[in-house]
């Protein structure tokens, strides 16, 4: 370093910055002036401009157009990198601030910088960093910034002799004073990332809580069909994938097991309408049991552009709500079916007890030979025989719809559930139906009881044990069960591993006059009757199926208050 630059490092030129106007940028070299004032003023008004400079970028195009200015210099090019604020350069012309891109080549200044540069400043004139303008000679001053160089500031003139020492030792000085300031802007630059970071961040896993805290399922997926985002919620249940698994992936590879074809065309539709759409499906668990998504696809667009850039899909499962709509639809139409068969009941008794009651006495006048020997007199007993059977089957129907009309209100009482499933289950093995059929008990300890007409919910689980026992026509396993499901409720369930029940009849099974067995061998009425007993108890009756595995019936009741 010349002795003129140690002075004006020196303690002699402590820089002592007055206030200064933000708009004053003038670095004129002034004729009258020794060249040591000259210097001073220079690098004195580039110190104060520095000081509300806090942007790198800034920081270097004011530290080329002070240079440029007081060494009347062709050109000044500041080039700097940083580890954390990327590449940061600015260059000066006779017109002004330009764009750097057609002066510097970043290429060949990594090539500089990498291959051990000078310590101090120097004259180059064969190999010249800035590629545009006429220069002849560069004066390069490298950036000391944190012990390294990172950088130089690059001077451009015509011949050597405009390269005077005094502009040598401008350069100088203004690189000392360029690297401090570029140090220090490019702290404040990166704590002020590092803050929108932390912000971005702390945002961000805000918004994942959020959405993980959602009691429905969702996931994002891009243009590309990939996902971006899945939710807590998604990672649970039976077709839950847990996140790692699935981010980054094809959303058509994670649901592969889903119709692809349909799939896509949902997600096609959202990015090309722009278009909330909303899809009611329907699974099966492992167990059976059908549960009801309501599956919205909702297009995320672009701000600027409107262009539909994702598609998020929310999932939420409502199977109570569907349940309930279809509970409140079921009860409705039994209680019409209620109030007909109130009606409609004794007027039909009335003729079937007339026609059973002519039936048999036709017969017992055929059997006492009133009509002798006639060789008609086979069919006409054959007949008779016909009509009482069905005149008795019409009555058992209409018995039946009684049944199901008649307000049950009974005695309430507390009731021991393991005593009431034993005494059920030894009935229905008295009445010899079916063969081959294995009784199974899997009854909790120490049941709380129910305050229930035993009677009535006897009624109840025996139906339910006969139908299982006629879906079993093979032989099979009949499963009681009985646990507490909480302090509140109950549980019993009636197992069969019987034919199951197709899903398309899985919403019919409870109406009235629905079944699937042939004709004679049930009315339809056996569940119906069933479902109204638990539900005027305060419980509720389920089923789940699966074809060729087997049907479970489920009733939930009230616990007894204190038991």
């Amino acid at each position: 370093m010349t002795n003129s630059a140690k002075n004006l490092a020196g303690p002699k030129y402590m820089l002592t910055p007055k206030t200064a106007k933000r708009q004053s940028r003038s670095y004129s070299v002034h004729e009258n002036d020794s060249d040591g004032a000259n210097d001073l003023r220079i690098i004195t008004e580039l110190g104060r401009s520095l000081l509300f400079t806090v942007h790198p970028k800034k920081v270097a195009a004011r530290v080329a157009e002070a240079v440029k200015s007081g060494t009347r210099a062709d050109v000044c090019a500041v080039i700097v990198e940083l580890e954390h604020i990327g590449f940061i350069s600015a260059v000066c012309t006779s017109f002004g601030v330009e764009a750097e891109h057609e002066w510097i080549d970043k290429t060949r200044f990594r090539e500089w910088r990498d291959l051990l540069p000078p310590q101090v400043s120097y004259l180059s004139e064969s190999e010249l960093l800035l590629s545009g303008g006429d220069h002849s000679v560069e004066y390069i001053a490298p950036l000391h910034i944190n012990g390294d160089i990172k950088g130089a500031i690059v001077t451009g003139f015509g011949s050597p002799d405009e390269c005077s020492e005094r502009s040598k030792r401008v350069i100088d000085a203004a690189t000392q004073l360029a690297a401090m300031s570029i140090n220090l802007s490019a702290h404040y630059e990166a704590a002020i990332n590092d803050s929108i970071n932390r912000a971005k961040e702390e945002h961000r896993r805000f918004t994942e809580a959020v959405l993980d805290a959602l009691p429905v399922s969702i996931y994002v997926i891009d243009r590309d069909y990939r996902i971006v985002s899945w939710n807590r919620h998604r990672e649970i249940g039976t077709q839950g994938m847990p996140r790692d698994a699935v981010i980054g992936r094809n959303v058509f590879q994670v649901f592969a097991k889903y119709p692809q074809g349909k799939l896509r065309e949902e997600f096609e539709r959202a990015f090309e309408t722009g278009r909330i759409e909303r899809i009611e499906q329907q699974t099966v668990a492992d167990n059976g049991a059908t549960q009801h998504w309501l599956v919205s696809k909702i297009p995320m667009s672009d701000q600027v552009t409107g262009e539909v850039t994702h598609v998020i899909t929310v999932g939420e499962d409502v199977t109570m709500r569907v349940e309930a709509i279809h509970a409140a639809g079921r009860a409705e139409k039994l209680a019409a079916v209620g109030r007909l068969a109130a009606g409609v009941v004794h007027e039909i008794n009335n003729p079937l007890a007339t026609i059973s009651a002519c039936a048999e006495s036709l017969e017992s006048r055929v059997n006492d030979g009133e009509f002798g020997a006639s060789p008609e007199i086979e069919d006409l007993h054959e007949y008779l025989g016909l009509i009482r059977s069905e005149a008795f089957r019409c009555k058992a129907i209409t018995n039946g719809l009684l049944d199901f009309s008649r307000a049950r209100s009974g005695n309430r009482l507390p009731i021991d559930v393991a005593d009431l499933i034993k005494s059920s289950a030894n009935l229905i093995s008295h009445q010899k139906r079916g063969t081959r059929i294995e009784f199974n008990f899997e009854i909790a300890n120490k049941l709380p009881l129910i305050n229930a007409d035993g009677g009535q919910i006897q009624q109840a689980i025996i139906a339910l044990a006969t139908n299982a026992i006629d879906a079993m026509p093979n032989g099979g396993a009949l499963t009681f069960r009985a646990y507490a499901t909480n302090e509140q409720r109950l549980t019993i369930e009636v197992q069969d591993t019987g034919v199951g029940i197709p899903s398309e009849n899985m919403s019919k099974v409870f109406e009235p006059f629905f079944t699937t067995k042939e004709v004679g061998k049930g009315t339809g009425l056996g569940l119906a009757v069933c479902y109204g007993i638990i539900t005027e108890h305060g419980g509720r009756l389920s089923v789940r199926s699966n074809v060729g595995v087997g049907t479970t019936f489920t009733i939930f009741l009230p616990i007894k208050n204190g038991v």
